[in-house]
């Protein structure tokens, strides 16, 4: 029996004997997924469940408990079971590859232990061992069930292998962010009933206190949020020792990954504020560095900040957490909800009726919200799927980069972009005039940081997901030229990606452009430092779109400068992973494609656009089609063609489709987005800056290999190609039924 003062909740029981039902059942699916709110006890809930289970249904059962890495969630979940179930034996990875899995056990393993290539937890000779422990245990008998926490956070081919082994009666899948899909069962747990109950505070603040009609002439960004979290910390002490309560809350500071400077900036400040590693108010949670972390989950533990990356955004449980500082490196980044959990749990499991005690509070500059698990596209589930016998034979040449090849000077793209912006804004040789025409054209001017930030109270998860233009308020700074460094650093390096010069260049390249005590004559203003500083923050994004425009621009000057592709033979991969949606209840097999088992699963929206949809229902439909390949996005294993910018930059393209006609013909396609006609305009779905360049390379590419192509767009549910003259309208003699071409 769990040793719980009180026993479970009443949603808790519910959802363990919704498990027990479903699991005893014959009849149930395989897959069991059960959506958790973060805070809700999903771990007693499943020790709790095991113990009935073992007792009421099947004792010669083996549990196989899988958690994520990052944050030594299964050791906490082991140490839980230690504690709350101490009458069932538990062991981790090393003891199972030692003694094999054993009924009436449960093994806690690490994802990353044996799915995370070059890891050395279990060597390769090992992780075989696994398998063949498992292949044991079936002739023993023995009935697996596996239980996977965090269910999204490790859907890769590799983690199905393993999870395919133990062959279970059941897969249970647990997560706050799990998506229904009608290949398994589904149970949710209201996030309100949670709320409730007291787990997990009544709601969240974003950005309280923030005054939107202020100009804050403090450092930097992160100053003034970790400002804002000291006094909310002090206010929230204040309140526990009103209610007698020894509780020390923590602010938790999430940094984005390769932040090194900026941890250290922070932890500089931190020193001047008297929290220090020395003292034991400050602590370090990174994979490759742990500081000050023993003990940090009790409610009376010394920490009062804790800095982490990644490590702590997935299950850890330190209930006195009750501020999140959410950092940022660059201007666009999105804040990911699940992070939220990590203070949304109440230390000792109940509301005090007291607001600034029951709610807790984010402080950042994360302009957008969103589910990271439905942005990564984790929903989708991996099939691997093998070349049918009439693919095997086929080859191509591919192209990669010129590794040799010397692209267009720094003095040669200074030229460029100063009379490419000189055109489009139509600026003069005054940089006074300039100045008044740039502000015109929508430039931010002057030396104050324009942020936005999000404001408000939300009470649920969803509540965050659901944007409103009333949730957010501007903020300004003064720029500082030394605290603002890394913000100048990085909206030069949104400039350096576009243009592919190094750092130093292209921020040469921007100074020649608009600082005033360099003499140049392609020069567009003339500000000083701090409006140098100001103009880059406050505009990089702007900036780099208008270099994009530049180089996607058919025009090529520099004749002398293109590169000579290096080519190898492309082969069609003997194996391929796709991904496929397992909501697709009924698929159909398409007998075209050169792989076996590839279905309509595999194409639906979200992972195929529309005019790839109906390119591959149309070959699948054509009596003339042999075979059709999908190629790859990206890698060394798919077929690719070189191309370079206007500004001479070499660029690899994978064309979408390989298609093999009965008559030998082989034709290479490219999908486009199409024109979609509304409300009398003609809308153009065609998102790719450099189709021009591709369009004209495909040219090139099909005569040196004496094949076909084209490209491919769609139009009112029909497909249209070209492979003349590439217009973006479609309305034209260029266009024509793709029927035409086979």
């Amino acid at each position: 029996m769990i040793m719980l003062p009180n026993g479970l909740l009443s949603f808790q029981e519910r959802c363990v004997n919704y498990l027990l039902n479903t699991t005893a059942s014959r009849n149930s699916k395989q897959t069991i997924v059960v959506k958790s709110p973060t805070g809700s006890g999903k771990t007693v809930m499943l020790i709790d469940y095991i113990d009935k289970y073992l007792d009421l249904v099947n004792p010669n059962t083996c549990f196989v408990w899988f958690s994520p890495g990052r944050g030594d969630l299964e050791e906490q979940s082991q140490e839980k079971m230690q504690r709350f179930l101490p009458s069932r034996n538990n062991v981790d990875v090393l003891e199972v590859l030692l003694q094999g899995f054993k009924a009436k056990e449960t093994a806690f393993i690490n994802w990353e232990r044996v799915t995370k290539k070059g890891n050395l937890a279990i060597t390769e000779g090992e992780r075989r061992n696994l398998f063949e422990q498992i292949a044991k245990a079936h002739r023993d008998r023995i009935e697996f069930i596996v239980l996977i926490d965090e269910e999204h956070s490790n859907d890769t081919s590799k983690a199905k292998d393993v999870i395919d082994a133990f062959n279970a009666k059941n897969i249970i899948r647990v997560s706050a962010t799990a998506r229904k899909n009608y290949h398994s069962e589904w149970y949710e747990i209201p996030e309100l009933e949670v709320i409730n109950s007291g787990l997990i505070t009544r709601a969240m603040y974003i950005n309280e206190n923030v005054d939107g009609e202020r100009v804050y002439d403090l450092n930097s960004e992160y100053q003034v949020l970790i400002d804002l979290a000291e006094e909310k910390r002090e206010a929230i002490g204040k309140a526990y020792l009103a209610h007698g309560k020894k509780i020390r809350p923590l602010v938790i500071v999430q940094f984005p990954p390769k932040s090194e400077r900026l941890i250290t900036v922070v932890e500089e400040s931190l020193y001047d504020m008297g929290v220090t590693y020395e003292n034991k108010l400050l602590a370090k949670w990174l994979s490759e560095e742990k500081i000050n972390i023993e003990g940090i989950e009790k409610n009376n533990a010394t920490p009062e900040y804790l800095l982490f990356k990644q490590a702590t955004a997935m299950g850890w449980d330190c209930p006195r957490a009750k501020i999140l500082v959410k950092l940022r490196e660059r201007m666009n980044e999105d804040f990911e909800i699940q992070t939220i959990g990590r203070i949304r749990r109440m230390p000792e499991a109940v509301h005090y009726e007291d607001n600034i005690l029951d709610f807790c509070y984010l402080y950042t500059f994360d302009e957008k919200y969103k589910d990271a698990v439905i942005k990564q596209g984790n929903a989708y589930e991996v099939k691997r799927l093998f070349l049918k016998e009439k693919g095997k034979t086929f080859q191509l040449k591919k192209q990669n980069r010129d590794l040799d090849f010397e692209r267009v000077g720094e003095r040669e793209t200074l030229i460029k972009i100063y009379d490419y912006l000189k055109q489009k804004y139509e600026l003069t040789n005054k940089p006074a005039e300039n100045y008044r025409r740039i502000q015109n054209a929508g430039f931010t001017m002057g030396t104050i940081l324009k942020r936005q930030m999000r404001q408000g109270k939300f009470v649920t998860t969803d509540d965050m997901l659901r944007e409103t233009p009333a949730d957010y308020l501007a903020v300004g700074f003064e720029v500082d030229t030394h605290a603002h460094g890394l913000d100048m650093q990085h909206a030069i390096d949104l400039c350096k990606v576009v243009i592919g010069l190094s750092y130093e260049k292209t921020r040469a390249i921007l100074r020649h452009l608009f600082v005033s005590k360099l003499d140049s004559k392609n020069q567009i203003l003339k500000l000083g430092n701090r409006e140098f500083y100001a103009f880059m923050i406050n505009n990089g994004t702007r900036l780099r779109d208008d270099f994009r425009e530049l180089v996607t621009g058919v025009e090529f000057r520099f004749q002398d400068k293109i590169p000579t592709p290096k080519e190898t033979s492309f082969k069609l991969p003997a194996e391929e992973l796709y991904r496929t949606d397992p909501c697709d209840t009924d698929p159909i097999e398409y007998l075209s494609n050169v792989y076996h088992q590839y279905d309509s699963s595999m194409i639906v929206h979200g992972l195929r656009s529309r005019s790839e949809r109906l390119f591959e229902n149309y070959c699948d439909g054509n009596e003339k089609v042999d075979w059709v390949y999908k190629n790859g996005d990206k890698g060394q294993q798919y077929l690719s063609i070189l191309y370079v910018d206007s500004l001479a930059k070499q660029h690899l393209f994978y064309p979408d489709y390989i298609i093999k006609l009965k008559d030998g013909r082989v034709f290479i396609i490219e999908t486009k987005g199409g024109e979609v006609s509304q409300a009398g305009y003609t809308i153009d779905m065609n998102i790719d800056d450099m189709t021009m360049q591709k369009f004209r390379r495909f040219t090139e590419y099909s005569k040196e290999q004496n094949i076909q192509w084209a490209f491919v767009r769609d139009k009112n549910d029909r497909l249209y190609f070209d492979n003349t003259i590439f217009t973006n309208e479609m309305n034209n003699e260029h266009w024509q039924d793709l029927r035409n071409l086979f």
